[in-house]
C-alpha cells in the first residue's frame, strides 16, 4: 500500500486527515492531498528541483503539513525552523540549508521584515496570513497551481532538521536523498504501526510544536496509515486533558515536563476528564524520573510507552510499561540498531558501568556543514559506531539506562556528576514547577552544583525554600551530587518540545570566567 495522503484522497477523502484543535477546524485528506500537490507544483515553478532545499518558519499552523507534504511531494530536501528562533538564528539556518525557497507567516513579521535583503541563496519568499512587500502572498501563489501531482516520477524528499541548539549552535541532520518513490513505507511508520498500533482509526493527540522531530515524523506517520492528527497550538496541562476527552484520542506523544504538571494539577481537575480512551501515551526526548512514571502508569494505565532515538535516526530504544516496571528507570531495549557503552579511549565497559552510549548500525547521517561534529559523533576507534551525546549503561538484560547529557557534566573537586539525577529529585517536590541543575564556578573546587528552580504557583523562592530544597535532595541523594546553593527563577528557558537550554543558564554564570563546558 502506498503511505502517503494521496492514497488516502482516493480511498477515504472525506476523512480527517487533520484537527485544529484551538478552532475544531479539520481539513480531510482529499483537502491535504489538494494542496500538497499545489504546493509541489508550486515548489517546482520556483526553480527548486529534486535534492535541492526549502525551509520554512511556521506556527502550530493549518498549512504546516500541506507544505510538509508538498516539499515531500517535489522531492526536495526540507528544513522546518522552530518558530521561537530569532532573525539571527533564522539567518544562519536559511544560509547553512542553502534554502532557495523560505516560507513564513505573519506569527514571525518582525523577522521576516529583517530577512529582506540576506540570504541572497533565495530565489523565492513566501507569507502567510499578511501582504508584506518582499515576499509573494503564499495563498495567492499556492491557488494559481494546479491540484494535480506532478508529471515527472516523483522520489520522496526527506526532512533536513536542525538540532534545538541545547549545547551549541544548531547544525543539520541530514541523510542521502533515499530515491524511493513517494509513498515508499519507512522505518519510523513500520515501528509505528507495530509498537504503537497506528492505523486508520487512530486518534493522535500532538501537544507539541509540529517543527520538533518527534511530533512532526510521528504525526505524518499517522498520514501515512489514514489516522487523525489533533494538532493544540501549544501545550497547557488541562486542555491537553480536555482535548483527549473531547476527541476521544487513542495515541498521543509526551515529555517528562508534560507529565510533570498535569500531574501537579489539582485532584479535582484530573478527575474531571476521561482518558480511557488513550491506548497508547508515547515519550521521549528526556529521561522521564521514575515517580513521575509511577505516577502517570497509575493514573493512566499500563498505556505508556518511552523509546530513545535521535533526530539522525542512529538506533531506536524501547519500552513498554510492563517492561518499565520490571526495569524501573531504563529506556528500553534496541530495537534497531546494537548498544555499545565506551569509555573515553573507545573501550566498552563491563554491564552496569557507566559511558558513552553508542549505535552499532548501518544508518548513515552526517552533520550539515560541520565535518568535525561529524567526526566527533563517530567511535575513537574508527568502527563507525555513532553516538548522540548521552551517558548511560546497560543491565544485564540489554536495558539501556541514560544518565545524562555528557555535556552537561559538571566535575566538582574531581567528581563526574550528572546533574539529572539531582534534577529528577527536585522535580518531585511540591514547590517545584522547573528545576535546571548546572556546574557554575568554584575558585576551590572549579564547579560547584547549583539548582535554578521556577517555583510552582503558591511559593515564593526565599531563603528558606532554597534551605529546604537543598535539604530534601540531601535526604535522596550523596552531597556531592547536591545544590550548594539555589537560584529562583519566573520561568526557565525551555524549549516548547521540553528540551532545557542549560547553555543559556551556564552561559550566564560562567561569563567572565574561562570554561571548560560547550
Amino acid at each position: 500500500m502506498s503511505n502517503y495522503p494521496g492514497h488516502f484522497a482516493t480511498t477515504r477523502p472525506d476523512h480527517p486527515a487533520y484537527v485544529m484543535a484551538s478552532t475544531d477546524r479539520a481539513v480531510t485528506y482529499k483537502e491535504l492531498d489538494d494542496r500538497a500537490n499545489q504546493v509541489s507544483q508550486l515548489i517546482r515553478a520556483a526553480g527548486v528541483q529534486e535534492g535541492e532545499h526549502v525551509a520554512f518558519c511556521l506556527e502550530n499552523h493549518v498549512d504546516f503539513y500541506p507544505i510538509a507534504w508538498g516539499c515531500a511531494y517535489a522531492g526536495v530536501y526540507w528544513t522546518a525552523m522552530s518558530s521561537r528562533l530569532t532573525h539571527e538564528e533564522m539567518e544562519y539556518i536559511l544560509d547553512d540549508c542553502g534554502a532557495k525557497v523560505f516560507i513564513t507567516s505573519a506569527y514571525k513579521e518582525d523577522a521576516a521584515r529583517t530577512l529582506l535583503g540576506r540570504n541572497p541563496g533565495i530565489t523565492h519568499r513566501y507569507i502567510l496570513d499578511m501582504d508584506l512587500e518582499g515576499y509573494e502572498r503564499l495563498e495567492d501563489a499556492i491557488a494559481a497551481q494546479p491540484a494535480e501531482p506532478l508529471p515527472d516520477p516523483r522520489c520522496e524528499g526527506p526532512d533536513m532538521l536542525y538540532s534545538s541548539g541545547t549545547t551549541g549552535r544548531p547544525k543539520g541532520v541530514k541523510i542521502p536523498l533515499p530515491g524511493t518513490e513517494l509513498g515508499t513505507p519507512t522505518a519510523l511508520a513500520g515501528v509505528a504501526q507495530l509498537l504503537f498500533g497506528f492505523d486508520e482509526d487512530a486518534v493522535y493527540l500532538s501537544p507539541a510544536p509540529l517543527y520538533h522531530a518527534a511530533p512532526l515524523r510521528f504525526s505524518m506517520g499517522v498520514h501515512r496509515v489514514g489516522g487523525t492528527v489533533v494538532v493544540m497550538d501549544r501545550f497547557d496541562p488541562e486542555l491537553a486533558l480536555r482535548n483527549i476527552e473531547r476527541y476521544r484520542v487513542t495515541t498521543s506523544q509526551w515529555v517528562p515536563t508534560m507529565f510533570v504538571r498535569m500531574l501537579k494539577l489539582p485532584q479535582e481537575i484530573r478527575d474531571r476528564y476521561d482518558v480511557s480512551s488513550l491506548k497508547v501515551a508515547i515519550h521521549a526526548a528526556a529521561p522521564c524520573p521514575v515517580p513521575v512514571k509511577e505516577q502517570m502508569i497509575e493514573w493512566w494505565g499500563p498505556v505508556l510507552h518511552e523509546y530513545y532515538a535521535g533526530t539522525e535516526g542512529n538506533g531506536f530504544v524501547y519500552t513498554n510499561s510492563e517492561d518499565w516496571l520490571a526495569h524501573r528507570g531504563s529506556v528500553g531495549k534496541a530495537l534497531t540498531g546494537t548498544i555499545h557503552i565506551l569509555d573515553e579511549n573507545g573501550d566498552e565497559v563491563p554491564v552496569g558501568s557507566e559511558g558513552t552510549v553508542y549505535f552499532e548500525s548501518e544508518a548513515s547521517f552526517e552533520y550539515h556543514n560541520d565535518p568535525d561534529k561529524t567526526r566527533d559523533s563517530r567511535d575513537p576507534k574508527g568502527r563507525g559506531w555513532s553516538t548522540l551525546g548521552d551517558i548511560g549503561k546497560l543491565d544485564e538484560d540489554g536495558f539501556l539506562y541514560l544518565t545524562d547529557r555528557k555535556a552537561y557534566m559538571i566535575i566538582t573537586g574531581g567528581v563526574n556528576v550528572y546533574p539529572q539525577e539531582a534534577e529528577n529529585v527536585l522535580t518531585m517536590h511540591p514547590a517545584v514547577l522547573d528545576v535546571a541543575v548546572i556546574g557554575v564556578p568554584n575558585e576551590d573546587f572549579g564547579e560547584e552544583v547549583k539548582a535554578v528552580v521556577q517555583p510552582a504557583e503558591g511559593h515564593a523562592g526565599t531563603p528558606e525554600l532554597a534551605s529546604e530544597l537543598i535539604a530534601y535532595c540531601r535526604e535522596h541523594l550523596a552531597d556531592v551530587k547536591c545544590p550548594r546553593s539555589v537560584d529562583f527563577r519566573d520561568e526557565l528557558p525551555r524549549h516548547p518540545t521540553g528540551k532545557l537550554y542549560k547553555r543559556l543558564l551556564r552561559d550566564e554564570y560562567w561569563a567572565g570566567h574561562d570554561s571548560r563546558l560547550v
